[in-house]
């Protein structure tokens, strides 16, 4: 993969570009603040060194009288070379009276009127290359004077003082250069700092797309590194356990098509064989009858294997619906023991209470049928040879119980938390459980569920393991109940 098509590439170029907007923004504020901040420094200066100037002059003209410009002009020069500043008076008429240079007095332009009229409302301070030139800014201080002799009027003259701006240009590079050799500093920092955060996340990325184009492909051996900080470590986890169950599942779904070829396979050739057998004189007629006795019981046997097929089917897709009606439970357990008479006999079991007292409910007889044949068959299957099934027919208040009880090795603990799971077999460990399909007793959760009941297994190793049915005498009273319970809910 390409690591610039990476979103956690392109989210580090994104941060790395806003990052260095920062620093510009920044740079641009702090290096405009600073200069800002020196400017009004500079131009107090120059303020000072003027209103000193002016202070200067009014005493000598308070003096001299119109002799001043002398004693003016000596000043002038004097704060020139030690302010380095330029100093120009003009008069009432706007028209350079003192510049420094006597030479320069018929060069200089008057002073214009716009800034004649600002100077009669308020001081200037500010930078300006109007008045002394047009290729380089000056900070400048302008104030409008009233000269006075105590017997004479008052003489106006403006007063305007010039202070370099090479200072202020010098510090503003200056702290610009500081400023850009700290930044690409920070830049180099940040772009190392991000680097590495997102060195992990491009690489996860990349390794997620292999790994998943091998999901893909059917191959599960590679699992996704989880050495990774935050959510990604969380999302490594689940994608590992997810693929882990993809992976279990299809081999459960392969193992499941090969426990229903055998599973249809027994039935039909023993069906087969005994028809052909029958047709063809090989069964003898006055046997005929108990061979189609037999082929009845494997064609029900047959019936019960596909509708639990088709019921799992029905109960994912939430449309398999009982058909409630009472039925005799206690025939309806000895039609199912009868199923399995030859087993029973060729492991030489003792069957134990299934004479025992009529109970009735209302069931569905069909599903319910499944149920009980599904835990006969795992008792049968698992019981030890001359072992024991038991049964057990009981009422208690609104419940009936149904209990199928078999001896042998029994369950562990760990088996009887996942015996309910679908596809899960107890033959994991022990290898007796080379047939069925792992549905039966996932199946027998969801009809009792659906009858408002309950299904219990109790189990100590090494002695037996016991299933009991527990489900109400009429469930159609409780699913009433649930019924007028939503719909007044949905009323509210």
């Amino acid at each position: 993969m390409d690591k610039k098509k990476s979103s956690y590439f392109k989210l580090f170029r994104l941060t790395l570009i806003f990052v260095i907007l920062v620093l510009v923004l920044i740079g641009t504020v702090m290096v405009s603040l600073c200069s800002a901040i020196y400017k009004k420094s500079k131009l107090n200066e120059v303020r000072s060194v003027g209103e000193l100037y002016i202070s200067c002059i009014s005493e000598e003209y308070a003096k001299s009288g119109d002799g001043y410009l002398g004693q003016a002009q000596h000043l002038q020069e004097m704060f020139m070379g030690q302010y380095d500043v330029r100093i120009y008076i003009y008069n009432e008429a706007g028209s350079c009276i003192l510049t420094g240079d006597s030479d320069a007095i018929s060069k200089t332009a008057p002073l214009p009127v716009s800034m004649q009229e600002s100077l009669d409302d308020d001081f200037l301070l500010g930078i300006s290359s109007s008045s002394i030139s047009h290729n380089k800014p000056y900070l400048v201080y302008g104030s409008k004077v009233y000269l006075k002799q105590s017997s004479m009027k008052y003489v106006p003259v403006f007063v305007l003082v010039y202070g370099s701006t090479d200072e202020l240009n010098l510090f503003t590079l200056m702290v610009l250069v500081l400023y850009m050799f700290i930044a690409v500093l920070g830049m180099a920092l940040c772009y190392f700092l991000l680097r590495r955060s997102f060195r992990k996340p491009i690489l996860f990325e990349e390794r997620l797309l292999k790994i998943s184009e091998k999901y893909s492909k059917g191959d599960f051996t590679e699992k996704i590194p989880t050495d990774l900080p935050g959510n990604l470590k969380s999302i490594s986890e689940q994608v590992n356990a997810l693929a882990a169950n993809v992976e279990k599942s299809e081999d459960t779904s392969k193992t499941f098509i090969a426990n229903v070829s055998h599973e249809l396979r027994t039935p039909i050739t023993t069906i087969g064989g005994f028809v052909d057998g029958i047709l063809d004189g090989t069964i003898p007629k006055n046997r005929q009858q108990e061979y189609l006795i037999l082929v009845s019981k494997e064609i029900k046997r047959l019936r019960i294997l596909i509708s639990s097929m088709l019921n799992m089917t029905r109960f994912e897709s939430g449309t398999l619906r009982p058909n409630f009606r009472e039925t005799n439970l206690t025939d309806l357990v000895i039609q199912v023991v009868l199923m399995f008479e030859k087993k029973i006999e060729d492991k030489h079991l003792n069957v134990e209470e299934l004479d025992s007292h009529r109970l009735t409910a209302v069931v569905d007889a069909d599903l319910m049928q499944q149920v009980i044949y599904n835990l006969v068959e795992n008792a049968v299957k698992f019981v030890n040879d001359g072992g024991t099934l038991s049964f057990r027919f009981d009422k208690e208040d609104d419940l009936c119980i149904i209990g199928i009880k078999n001896t042998g090795e029994g369950l562990k603990d760990a088996e009887i938390r996942q015996v309910f799971d679908r596809f899960y077999k107890t033959d994991s460990s022990r290898g007796k459980d080379t047939t069925g399909l792992g549905l039966g007793l996932s199946i027998s959760r969801k009809i009792v569920h659906l009858h408002h009941g309950h299904i219990v297994v109790k189990s100590v190793e090494g002695e037996y393991t016991e299933f009991q049915i527990q489900i109400p005498v009429d469930p159609r009273e409780k699913e009433n109940k649930k019924d007028s319970e939503k719909k007044e809910k949905q009323s509210s």
